[in-house]
């Protein structure tokens, strides 16, 4: 894997563009998130720039003159790090490079760096090193030619060829190497999901950081890291659950983000399975954050993506004890009610309302509800059960899930 450095404590300077698709509002929640993301790698973001553009410079993202109040404060505050919110073409990294001569990220290579920090298993870490070389293949310059030291630089180097051709090569190589590893790997998990029998599968989704591995826990008895940070879960795990008498397979999977790297969603596609291969998804959302409506969907496009959207799902409304809502008299801002001053109630009557019952409102980390979180998790997956082997529907019948005395 690419070496990484230890990012604990760098200080960092973040940049974002206000543009006619991204008005001011959803920039500073990017930047947000943005922050989240640093804070999440190691980094201590110092500052934020953002500017106000029709479309980001094609050169340098930014505008000559924010790009010369960047370089001013860059330098006189010892800045090493400049994270910029959207992904940056090659040519526009090589040009800030020059310009600001400190180390230039972007979005896509911050979450590269949180997954390669997160990975503990062999193939997550096998899929993160594979997203980052792909990710790395068109932005390869002479900072990179280390790289070729990787085979030895004597006699590896053809005629005229020079060094970043080289290294290009070698990483090319590498990458095939790599996914030759995961195909290998992928069918070893098919296989394993193959050998699971016919319990009826149930997977977490949701946006990082809404509660998945908290929950996970809660109802499975397991153990599984949970920490308030973005990726906190990497590796998927897997754990047979038994709620009342009816025995299934849970599985907590890798959060995901907007502006998820298309890298990672390739890379990470046995991952996905999981989501794939369930017969019934509990999409956990953050219903404290207050754009959860946004996070929703874009966790709706990724299912889109893998084909997964038209599945049975449970919206699972988390974190109810840290909900708060704005209200007309304490808000001067807002003349005119909106979505950020309904209570839980009103939300329940919103599109909510026009989910068949499949919504609940519940708080992991104080067990809220949980005792109808699980009496609607059974019914659901009665229903696949029982449609799926009907001589066994009196083996579980209808039954009211008794709150446990430790939950």
């Amino acid at each position: 894997m690419l070496e990484k450095k230890n990012l604990e404590y760098e200080k960092t300077v973040l940049v974002g563009v206000i543009t006619a698709t991204q008005n001011e509002e959803k920039a500073h929640e990017y930047l947000d998130e943005l922050e989240f993301l640093t804070y999440t790698a190691g980094g201590e973001v110092v500052k934020r720039f953002t500017q106000r553009l029709d479309t980001p410079n094609p050169k340098t993202f930014i505008g000559t003159g924010k790009m010369e109040e960047l370089t001013q404060f860059v330098q006189d505050n010892e800045i090493g790090t400049v994270i910029f919110d959207d992904e940056l073409t090659p040519a526009q990294q090589n040009n800030i490079e020059k310009i600001l001569r400190v180390k230039i990220l972007d979005r896509t290579t911050l979450i590269l760096d949180i997954f390669a920090q997160r990975a503990q298993t062999s193939y997550a870490r096998t899929q993160v090193e594979l997203a980052q070389y792909q990710y790395l293949l068109p932005r390869l310059t002479g900072l990179w030619t280390h790289l070729e030291r990787q085979r030895g630089g004597i006699g590896m180097r053809g005629p005229g060829e020079t060094e970043i051709e080289t290294d290009r090569r070698i990483v090319r190589d590498r990458i095939a190497l790599l996914k030759k590893k995961l195909e290998t790997i992928d069918k070893q998990m098919a296989t394993q999901r193959g050998n699971r029998g016919a319990l009826v599968r149930v997977a977490l989704i949701g946006y990082t950081n809404v509660g998945k591995s908290t929950l996970m826990n809660l109802i499975s008895k397991s153990d599984v890291f949970a920490e308030d940070k973005l990726f906190a879960t990497l590796d998927t795990t897997v754990r047979k659950v038994v709620i009342g008498n009816l025995p299934f397979l849970l599985s907590d999977t890798v959060g995901f983000i907007r502006k998820l790297p298309t890298e990672l969603i390739e890379s990470f596609k046995s991952t996905l399975d999981e989501v794939r291969d369930a017969d019934l998804l509990l999409h956990v959302v953050d219903i404290s954050h207050p754009n959860f409506e946004d996070h929703i969907a874009s966790v709706n496009q990724i299912l889109g993506e893998i084909k997964s959207i038209n599945k049975p799902t449970i919206m699972v409304f988390n974190k109810i004890d840290a909900y708060t809502h704005l209200t007309i008299e304490d808000d001067d801002l807002m003349t005119e009610k909106t979505s950020r001053h309904f209570s839980l109630e009103e939300w329940k009557q919103t599109w909510m309302n026009r989910m068949n019952g499949d919504a609940i409102f519940i708080s992991a980390i104080n067990k809220e509800n949980i005792q109808e979180f699980r009496e609607k998790v059974y019914q659901k997956v009665r229903e696949i059960h029982v449609t799926r082997f009907p001589y066994n529907n009196f083996l579980y019948p209808e039954i009211i899930i008794e709150e446990e005395a430790n939950s």
